[in-house]
This record gives C-alpha cells, structure tokens and sequence, in this order.
C-alpha cells in the first residue's frame, strides 16, 4: 500500500510516517517509480509505534527493541532496558493515579460545598 492509504488506515499523518521512515522505524519498500510500497503488516507496526510513543518510549528506545518485536530477537541489555521502560511506565500510572485520587476528593468537596453553599477550602 501507499503512505498516503498507510496514513489513512492508521490515523497518522504522512509527515509522521516519513519521519518514522527517517528514524528506522518503517522501512518502506520502493517502486521502480520512487513511491513508498508498505506491506499490510505496517498497519499493526504503526499502531505498535503509536502505542510505544504513547507510553513516552523515544524513536530511539522504540528502534532497538523493535527486532525483539518483529523477530523474537532479545540480547540481556534489551531486557534490562525494558524493564526500565517498564517500570518507569508503572511509576507514570501510579502517578495517574495518584492525581485522579486527589481530583476526584476535590469533586467530590466542591460538590459538597455547591450543595451546602460553603465555599472551597484549600
């Protein structure tokens, strides 16, 4: 498929995919016209891409450990930068977490004081 029918099937803009092109996170192949040829499966490494850069990855991080993606290869240091990945990611829900806890107890007081007609307490 083209990049621009990639584009369309993903959600992501053609700029975006010739820069995943730039960083090696796509590799296209060419036709004998120059045009970007991608194959169906690019659809499900994009939204991997998406997902991974969702999750704060960098193109960097998302590179090296695309070929244990994509081939099942693994070396010890990509597993130890996973873990990190990982658990950076848990910290980040955590952190979520925290702040949708103090978020939903304001709320729920200026709720409460809409109710009784007090004003906010900080």
């Amino acid at each position: 498929m083209r990049i621009g029918e990639l584009a369309e099937r993903t959600g992501v803009s053609v700029r975006a995919l010739r820069y995943y092109e730039e960083q090696e996170l796509l590799a296209p192949e060419r036709s004998t016209s120059g045009q970007r040829q991608f194959p169906d499966d690019a659809v499900d490494r994009v939204e991997l891409i998406q997902q991974l850069y969702a999750a704060g990855l960098s193109s960097k991080a998302i590179v090296s450990l695309l070929p244990c993606v994509v081939d099942g290869d693994a070396t010890p240091e990509l597993l130890d930068g996973l873990a990190v990945e990982r658990d950076r990611i848990d910290q980040h829900i955590e952190d979520l977490v925290s702040a949708r806890d103090r978020l939903d107890k304001v709320m729920a007081n200026a709720g409460r004081n809409l109710r009784t007609g007090e004003r906010c307490r900080n």
